[in-house]
């Protein structure tokens, strides 16, 4: 039986990607997105699943350094799930009661207005999960947690106030790592990470992107993130339509490897269909 690694514990919205992605397989809750990744490198589970992306607050930023930074994992499937976040208390606790809201923080962002609305002096505490959150908020008659409704399930809370999401659709990407990417399907797409030398000119990054588009790829995302070597100096992240294999893309990532000081692809993988 497959074991398929996620963001636990059980209750959080990595959980429902995972039963999603593969029902049937051996699921293991793990407290950390790193964990889950270093889990899929030991050989302690086949494939992991973490949160990448979401349409309000954008790019998961632990997943994108565990990708680019921490290993040598790829990505071999992406799923988009709707996100419906509540807001769950201990029975018996009202909202008059709530000091203390817990979550993750994309939960506690992507529920700002919300929260300045209707709890505009209660403390924020971040979480490692909004399921471990609501744990969290069951053990004290002060707290509520912002989280999903398998977590009220499983914890016992109770919903004081339903879709607290500031907008809809709220959709979060998650994406499937493993130790191999996909083969080609004929509807894929290639995520890449890349960064110049510390030379610094007019063109660098257009040079770049020009041997995509001269070779009519289409690029679907692309977005940066600081190297941490020095202020100033950034990792573009890159999607683009199709498969590393097939020949105008190695053509054209081949091309674009020759100009950077780092250059690495992250995985070929379906895109995700609805």
């Amino acid at each position: 039986m497959t074991r398929l690694a996620y963001l636990g514990p059980q209750g959080t919205f990595s959980e429902e990607a995972a039963l999603r992605y593969a029902l049937d397989a051996h699921h293991l809750p793990l407290p950390s997105i790193s964990a889950v990744a270093a889990a899929v490198a030991a050989g302690m589970a086949e494939a992991g699943v973490v949160p990448i992306e979401n349409s309000l607050e954008g790019s998961v930023p632990e997943t994108l350094d565990v990708l680019v930074h921490e290993s040598e994992l790829l990505v071999c499937s992406e799923l988009v799930l709707p996100i419906e976040h509540h807001l769950l208390a201990p029975p018996g606790v009202e909202a008059s009661q709530v000091k203390v809201i817990f979550s993750h923080p994309q939960a506690l962002a992507q529920c700002r207005r919300f929260i300045e609305r209707c709890f505009p002096k209660a403390e924020l505490v971040a979480a490692l999960s909004t399921a471990a959150a609501v744990e969290e908020a069951m053990s004290r008659d002060d707290a509520a947690a912002i989280g999903n409704r398998r977590a009220a399930q499983i914890y016992g809370a109770r919903v004081l106030a339903e879709g607290i999401h500031d907008r809809r659709p709220n959709l979060t990407r998650f994406v499937v790592l493993a130790r191999e990417d996909h083969p080609p399907t004929g509807r894929d797409k290639t995520s890449l990470a890349f960064t110049f030398a510390t030379e610094d000119r007019p063109g660098l990054l257009v040079g770049a992107l020009t041997e995509f588009s001269s070779r009519g790829i289409n690029l679907s995302k692309i977005e940066s993130r600081p190297t941490g070597d020095k202020l100033g100096t950034y990792i573009f992240l890159v999607d683009v339509d199709g498969h590393r294999q097939e020949p105008l893309l190695a053509e054209a990532l081949e091309a674009v490897r020759r100009q950077c000081s780092f250059f690495r692809v992250l995985g070929s993988y379906p895109k995700w269909q609805p």
